[in-house]
């Protein structure tokens, strides 16, 4: 699988060269056999730095390696994936913020979606 289209390479870009912004995710990377969850706002202009919110059994914010992601090897000839169906729909702290309180990003994700669910019914 491609991780990154061109489409989402040129946002996260453009995002990077607005770093320091609370910038919503573009997209989210996972390990389909176990853990590693990544959701990224920017990418550097290296092409392979991204930024963002990594939980590999504990969520943080800090940089991660494209390059890294795209050669790891998994069972059954697989590898890190991207979300296709991702939509990132609040800022990245609110995300780092949710992981923190539910102690990981998959877990954060539900519980975000709930919330919204409910907000968009009282409305």
């Amino acid at each position: 699988m491609i991780l990154l289209t061109p489409d989402l390479r040129e946002r996260l870009l453009t995002n990077g060269h607005r770093s320091g912004l609370d910038h919503v995710p573009v997209v989210k990377f996972f390990n389909p056999l176990g853990i590693g969850t990544w959701l990224a706002t920017e990418l550097d202009a290296d092409g392979d730095t991204l930024f963002g919110l990594a939980d590999l059994g504990d969520p943080e914010l800090g940089s991660f390696s494209l390059a890294e992601m795209t050669s790891l090897r998994l069972p059954f000839g697989m590898g890190i994936e991207r979300d296709i169906l991702f939509d990132g729909l609040f800022p990245l702290s609110v995300y780092a913020e949710a992981a923190r309180q539910a102690g990981s990003i998959v877990c954060s994700e539900r519980l975000l979606r709930a919330a919204a669910a409910a907000l968009r019914e009282e409305r």
